[in-house]
């Protein structure tokens, strides 16, 4: 019974949700720590995790959801920024961070509302 709560599609896309915003603060920890590296490369989330969690969700298919694991690639966007092939630039890896504190903060949000209804409806208590 357990279960079938925690396998609910919106549960899961906020789950994988989540755990892209993990990779991407990992990967802008990384990025701000190779900003004077000769030749190093802005990393992200993939972008394909995006689309494929968005079809998995409005397919409203759990198994294909959970199958989904975000991955790190090369920002292939990222325009040189200096003279020695390094591609971080430093404000929009900060402007990135903030914006990925907020994700975290709404999806964090989202699964918090969904554990006080659960308990709600147990205990009968708000």
């Amino acid at each position: 019974m357990i279960d079938a709560l925690f396998n609910q599609p919106d549960y899961l896309a906020a789950k994988k949700q989540l755990d892209a915003i993990a990779l991407r603060q990992n990967a802008i920890a990384s990025n701000i720590a190779n900003l004077e590296t000769p030749g190093y490369k802005r990393l992200d989330v993939a972008p394909a995790f995006n689309s494929q969690l968005e079809r998995a969700c409005a397919a409203r298919d759990p198994q294909q959801i959970a199958a989904l694991q975000p991955q790190l690639a090369v920002d292939a966007t990222a325009p040189t920024v200096s003279p020695d092939g390094n591609t971080v630039n430093l404000e929009s890896e900060l402007l990135a961070m903030n914006k990925n504190s907020l994700a975290n903060t709404l999806q964090t949000q989202l699964i918090t509302t969904d554990f006080y209804r659960l308990r709600m409806a147990i205990t009968g208590k708000s």
